[in-house]
């Protein structure tokens, strides 16, 4: 039997969906609410199996393999397995250059 996860989403998560959302509503408040459910209900899914989801390759470059990613194009759902929790730690634009921002955030966090 698979080993079943309790999903946290940091502040700084929260914070970039809504980002997310309030941008796209600007122009589509039904497409915004669909996004909204298409990311949680993937990032719901991590309470089984989060181990298939691939380690971030600008930080595994780095030597660093802690922290892995779900893709929901265009978004990558950034997260930490940590016993029997899964930390949702940010939603990031994959069109961006999210490199310094994933340094930032998840380089400092113990």
């Amino acid at each position: 039997m698979n080993r079943s996860y309790e999903i946290a989403w940091a502040r700084v998560a929260e914070n970039d969906l809504k980002e997310i959302i309030d941008y796209i509503a600007i122009d589509s408040p039904a497409n915004a609410l669909k996004i909204f459910q298409r990311i949680k209900k993937k990032a719901s899914g991590l309470y089984t199996m989060p181990e298939r989801c691939r380690i971030v390759p600008e930080l595994k470059d780095q030597g660093i393999l802690q922290y892995r990613e779900l893709i929901v194009p265009p978004w990558r759902i950034i997260f930490r397995i940590a016993e029997i929790k899964i930390y949702v730690l940010s939603v990031l634009d994959s069109r961006r250059n999210i490199e310094d921002v994933l340094f930032k955030r998840l380089i400092n966090i113990k």
